[in-house]
């Protein structure tokens, strides 16, 4: 039998990725095209520039084919490709296809009320996800998966299809929306428009997903109760699979996960999660990058060895990520306190790394009490599971074994998993991950940091905002002048 192939079409905040997987697993080869720096005009609005979604998708796609046929890849071998795009976003569309505006990104205050039509648009036939946008420039399709509408969509996540009595409250009428398909379901066949733009075979099946942060929690293996997710993307996400009827509470939030009628728990996260490090990068990293190359390392690795050797807690120096204000407290900003004459670049690096761990803890832990579940292991996904401190940081802090998976881009493989189901390769869910999902290093946590981190967060950390709230609400119109 010939070798087969599926793949994996992730876009996220800040790259379009393409991974092309054997069916036994192994990755025969990738591409990945960088993101424009989103535009945000003023406060609070953020949107992809021109057709940046869809241009870096072909970009992408071109070039991982382009590899593909150089290793001796035939078309005919390439069963079907998962698509997976970044959630929560709005997208405008022509009843020509065309954006009828730049896409409403997930950071857009827009996002948190129902669509209201402005004369800026022009004339907006379709009101749809980046996942529906992708998909119909891709197979000429109004088709869409059901798992990517979060917010102020009507869609009944329990039928996996719209909700007609929602309708009024999103400002919405059926007619503007998509039909829609459950993860794991064929959305339509790469036309031979997009071939000739994408590169990718005309008639390839593109298979519907979720949103991207459950096919990461699909893609990374964490399908046990006890276990959680935290992926580390712009948006830094927890989430743990539940069961197939959704649970409420004030300390998460049920989606339609990537698992075929399986939901998704979700607590909040961290805004700007990971930007915020690249941030630290290209602002202050300029001093450190001719020690970077005079060391032949990257200098993201420089700055975690640096930080490294850095106490736990950082010599007293905390950082509050609250970059981006949620909708509930729009006069949050982010602080960083408790500078002395001890602290370099070093301490101010790991000190963002700690904040970023301390939040999640502080949200992951009462969702898991709310769902009356021990939390036994994490498994980290994203471009940060790469460096060994910060693995170590979410061991030590948590207090339970931090996994990190052989290939840290657990999205990709979540959209090949839902490919292959839908076209044969295996016979279930759990056989695909078996395949395709390769265990990497796990991280324990050190007793002795753990106690440490405990009581800084207990008496510090978790009074920040009762402490902070105050000045900055004070401080909110005197910075906006």
């Amino acid at each position: 039998m010939s070798a087969r192939y599926l793949m994996g079409i992730d876009v996220g905040t800040q790259s379009a990725k393409v991974v092309i997987f054997h069916t036994h697993g192994d990755v025969m080869c990738s591409a990945q095209q960088p993101l424009r720096t989103l535009e945000i005009p003023q406060p609070n609005r953020a949107e992809h520039p021109d057709d940046d979604l869809w241009t870096a998708v072909q970009q992408a796609c071109r070039a991982a084919m382009a590899r593909f046929h150089q290793l001796g890849g035939q078309d005919h071998q390439l069963l079907a490709a998962g698509l997976c795009v970044i959630r929560c976003c709005r997208v405008l569309m022509r009843a020509d296809g065309e954006l009828a505006w730049p896409v409403i990104n997930w950071m857009d205050a827009r996002l948190n009320q129902p669509y209201q039509h402005a004369d800026e648009y022009g004339s907006v036939r379709w009101v749809t996800t980046t996942s529906g946008y992708i998909t119909h420039r891709l197979t000429g399709q109004t088709q869409d998966t059901s798992a990517n509408y979060i917010g102020w969509w009507p869609m009944d996540d329990l039928r996996q299809d719209w909700d007609a009595g929602k309708m009024a409250a999103c400002n919405l009428q059926r007619a503007q929306l998509f039909d829609v398909v459950r993860p794991g379901e064929i959305l339509g066949e790469v036309t031979s428009a997009a071939a000739q733009a994408s590169g990718l075979p005309a008639g390839l099946p593109i298979i519907a997903t979720a949103h991207d942060k459950a096919v990461e929690a699909l893609g990374s293996g964490a399908l046990a109760g006890d276990e959680a997710l935290i992926s580390l993307g712009t948006y830094i996400g927890a989430m743990v699979h539940g069961d197939a009827e959704p649970r409420s509470s004030d300390r998460f939030w049920p989606f339609q996960a990537a698992l075929p009628g399986r939901f998704l728990y979700e607590c909040m996260g961290v805004r700007r999660g990971m930007w915020t490090v690249s941030w630290f990068r290209d602002q202050f990293g300029a001093a450190a990058v001719q020690d970077a190359r005079d060391k032949g390392v990257d200098i993201e690795s420089l700055l975690s060895a640096e930080a490294s050797t850095v106490p736990p807690g950082s010599d007293g120096l905390i950082t509050l990520h609250d970059w981006a204000a949620p909708a509930e407290a729009p006069w949050r900003k982010g602080a960083i306190i408790g500078f002395d004459g001890r602290h370099t670049r070093a301490h101010l690096f790991r000190s963002l790394l700690e904040g970023i761990v301390l939040t999640m803890k502080n949200h992951v832990d009462p969702m898991m009490q709310a769902l009356d579940r021990p939390l036994t292991q994490l498994v980290i996904s994203g471009g940060g599971a790469n460096s060994d401190l910060f693995m170590q940081l979410f061991a030590d802090i948590f207090g339970v074994p931090a996994r990190r998976n052989a290939m840290r881009s657990s999205a990709a493989i979540g959209c090949a998993i839902n490919a292959g189901m839908a076209v044969g390769v295996w016979q279930n869910y759990q056989d695909a991950v078996a395949a395709l999902v390769k265990p990497g290093e796990t991280f324990t946590p050190d007793a002795r940091h753990h106690a440490h981190y405990q009581r800084l967060n207990q008496q510090v950390y978790q009074q920040l905002h009762a402490v902070l709230d105050p000045l900055l609400q004070r401080l909110s119109p005197l910075a906006n002048v």
